[in-house]
């Protein structure tokens, strides 16, 4: 295979490529705005967990304490 069948090769593969993409970008459009509305509740998930375990973390470092000065 000569390099001007590669060439044509390509070109023709790009597009092909460009065709499909013209279909494909409405279905990317949509994936992203789906991931950017997925991505805050994601957060607000993983805030709300973080949260908890502070707030575990603090409640078990007053107990650990409090048996401590109760055992003194």
């Amino acid at each position: 295979m000569g390099i001007k069948d590669q060439f044509e090769d390509k070109a023709r593969d790009l597009g092909d490529k460009a065709k499909g993409g013209m279909s494909g970008g409405q279905d990317e459009e949509s994936e992203r705005a789906s991931q950017a509305q997925e991505q805050p509740k994601k957060q607000s998930k993983e805030r709300s967990q973080q949260d908890l375990d502070e707030t575990q973390r603090a409640a078990q470092e007053q107990q650990d304490k409090f048996n401590q000065d109760y055992d003194a």
